[in-house]
């Protein structure tokens, strides 16, 4: 099963013991522009998702749902 981004975002946030806020402000983006990432408002931007990518130690591939290999 390919998980969503939104789905895996949230899961790597719990793992990680965060608050929306926290993540938001680790890779500079406001809360609510986080929150809306992971209620599939919106998605992110190249930059914001290598941010989000770094900030969890894991793979685009994986963060995107594409792989299962972090």
């Amino acid at each position: 099963m390919v998980m969503k981004f939104s789905m895996r975002l949230r899961e790597l946030r719990k793992e990680k013991k965060e608050t929306q806020v926290q993540t938001a402000n680790a890779i500079g983006i406001t809360d609510r522009q986080y929150q809306r990432f992971e209620s599939e408002e919106n998605l992110p931007g190249f930059e914001n998702l290598c941010a989000l990518a770094d900030h969890f130690g894991v793979s685009l591939d994986y963060l995107a749902g594409r792989s299962d290999e972090r």
